[in-house]
């Protein structure tokens, strides 16, 4: 139980500050507000940004139940997670966590949300290839690099 509850804390955190905070000051800063209506955009958007938390929030009980560990690179699984989310895709928490904001930034039919989205998905990439990926090689050896051969990154 204390492992789950670490892990939503870290992850409340994270998103938080990265799914929250930061596309909120995005549309603060460019002005904008909750549309007026509620259209096709909005219920398309509203849509893809509900998938995505769901697959984010899935992840993240996955890194706890199975894996024993949490998403915080300082506190991660101590068992290779590859069932749940992670049977399909390497790193299906940064594209909820994409998602969302894609789905934010329909809902607000904001550019500046959609710039956002793409600097952080480069970022994510970037974080997967220079530290995660060469760090679960470190930690579950040939487990991991059998993993890879089975599931695509993205």
């Amino acid at each position: 139980m204390f492992i789950l509850i670490r892990a939503l804390t870290y992850a409340t955190l994270f998103a938080g500050f990265l799914l929250w905070f930061v596309p909120a000051e995005i549309l603060a800063r460019a002005g904008l507000r909750a549309p007026r209506g509620f259209g096709l955009l909005q219920a398309f958007g509203s849509l893809i940004g509900i998938v995505g938390l769901g697959l984010a929030v899935s992840c993240v009980l996955a890194f706890a139940t199975l894996g024993k560990g949490t998403p915080a690179p300082f506190d991660p699984p101590r068992r290779l997670v590859i069932r749940g989310p992670y049977r399909l895709l390497r790193n299906p928490m940064y594209l909820g966590a994409g998602l969302w904001v894609l789905g934010l930034a329909m809902f607000y039919q904001s550019p500046w949300l959609v710039v956002y989205m793409a600097v952080f998905m480069v970022i994510a990439h970037t974080f997967v290839l220079i530290y995660e990926e060469p760090s679960l090689q470190r930690m579950f050896g040939d487990e991991y690099r059998e993993y890879c051969r089975r599931v695509r990154r993205w």
